[in-house]
């Protein structure tokens, strides 16, 4: 289905015209990947898996046009619940906007930290992303897609951050990511490099007493299609560790996704986060409904 497009300026549509030269701006379209090839959202609003980055971009559209997607995620736990709400837009499969919103409830441990019960720790997160060689599906079988991404967070508990050791309530994470589906094999690989001193992911701000240096954490995917609309697979994401108070461990998850139609995918994992701001074993499962265009 074709859409008229009418540039709002010479300036947008100078945009336009530099992110994709080939395509006029009038023969934009949406649409064209196939089923579950633009990921599900990961926890920090960028296009990926639960838990890890991929270089795959937002939204349902190819090179020839412009889609987007927005995620609604709850994970429970024994101590803690996770809720992540957000929105990304995907430009001619090469550039990725995205936003999150975070916010951890302490339940029961709120109290015994003298927080309050269910105090909620709340972040932003705003993330960039740019494929810079390669296709996920198509293309040379050995050359994966890579892109490369930023993700810039605001913590919103300043006071709390600081009382845990953490120097301070902003941070930037830069990545690196590779990912290629091996459509023969229904079989999905990504891998991450991620430079940070995120402490859980920047829920207990940036840095530490410990260590204030970024440093450099890695994310791995493996994924299987058992059918078009379903996969399945796990995720292991390694973690630095920057506070005495709280000692900060490695991250994984199994999960499955569907996808119930072009637009709408659902995903559900069980998640270990290990130890998380002194309470051990923070185990528990995932849902995220993921909805494209």
């Amino acid at each position: 289905m074709k859409r008229t497009f009418r540039p709002l300026s010479i300036t947008m549509a100078a945009m336009i015209t530099s992110i994709a030269p080939s395509v006029a701006a009038e023969e934009l379209r949406q649409g064209g990947k196939l089923l579950l090839t633009n990921g599900i959202a990961s926890l920090e609003g960028s296009s990926g898996g639960g838990l890890a980055s991929w270089s795959l971009i937002a939204g349902n559209e190819t090179r020839d046009g412009i889609g987007g997607s927005v995620h609604a995620t709850v994970a429970e736990f024994k101590d803690y619940r996770l809720d992540s709400e957000g929105l990304a837009v995907g430009l001619f499969n090469r550039v990725e906007l995205s936003y999150a919103r975070q916010a951890l409830n302490t339940k029961a441990i709120g109290q015994a930290l003298g927080l309050g019960y269910g105090y909620q720790l709340n972040q932003d997160i705003y993330g960039a992303k740019l494929r810079v060689a390669g296709d996920a599906v198509y293309g040379d079988p050995l050359i994966p897609q890579i892109a490369v991404g930023i993700q810039h967070k605001r913590n919103l508990d300043s006071q709390v951050t600081k009382a845990v050791g953490a120097i301070d309530s902003e941070g930037t994470d830069f990545y690196v990511s590779a990912t290629k589906l091996f459509l023969s094999h229904s079989i999905l690989i990504g891998a991450t490099a991620r430079y940070t001193k995120a402490n859980q992911g920047g829920l207990l701000g940036f840095g530490g007493d410990k260590n204030n240096d970024y440093g450099l954490q890695f994310e791995g995917s493996l994924g299987y299609q058992l059918s078009r609309k379903l996969v399945i697979g796990g995720e292991y994401r390694t973690k630095p560790d920057n506070l005495s108070i709280a000692t900060e461990d490695d991250w994984y998850d199994l999960f499955a996704a569907y996808a119930i139609n072009r637009n709408l995918t659902v995903a559900a994992a069980y998640v270990d986060l290990g130890s998380v701001a002194t309470s051990e074993e923070q185990r528990g499962g995932l849902v995220s409904l993921r909805a494209s265009f």
